[in-house]
């Protein structure tokens, strides 16, 4: 963010998974003891991640048993936050789409999900820049959301930001 020069302790990715037609977005609850709040998919950079993009499909693959249909594409969003151990993290957003709305395989990080519109995504999603993210998805993959289709573009192309 801007403005903020102070070191990273912790690069985490974070990925959005979602489906054109209708636009669905899978949403996957915590159990009670992390709160039982509704996130993406997510995870810490592990040092023997090459990549962030590497760290990604680690944490879609353990996460949801989902290996990518469609290459993941940066959101260019990224969002510095106290971790939970008082350090520096930093999330870097990715839409991951889908071709079905396919239930994952959880792991034990969650212990739900759903594929959900995206009016229920926001109403669900615990944190703001969570929702700002989708928000970004939604327009950088160009879904019209009214209709239920979808307007040229995809994510990471030239249809705005």
């Amino acid at each position: 963010m801007a403005g903020d020069e102070a070191p990273v302790d912790q690069e985490c990715v974070e990925g959005y998974l979602f489906v054109r037609r209708p636009p669905k977005f899978l949403l996957l609850r915590r159990p009670p003891a992390r709160g039982s709040i509704w996130v993406p998919l997510s995870g810490k950079v592990e040092p023997t991640d090459p990549t962030f993009e590497a760290a990604l499909l680690r944490e879609l693959e353990e996460e949801t048993g989902f290996r990518p249909v469609v290459d993941p594409v940066p959101l260019d969003w990224h969002v510095r936050f106290p971790g939970p151990d008082g350090r520096r993290w930093r999330l870097h957003a990715w839409a991951l789409e889908r071709l079905e709305a396919d239930p994952p395989r959880l792991s034990a990080e969650h212990d739900a999900f759903e594929w959900v519109a995206f009016d229920e995504a926001m109403r669900r999603l615990h944190y703001s820049d969570n929702r700002d993210a989708l928000r970004r998805l939604v327009e950088r993959a160009g879904l019209d959301l009214r209709a239920g289709s979808r307007r040229p573009g995809r994510p990471g192309g030239n249809n705005g930001r």
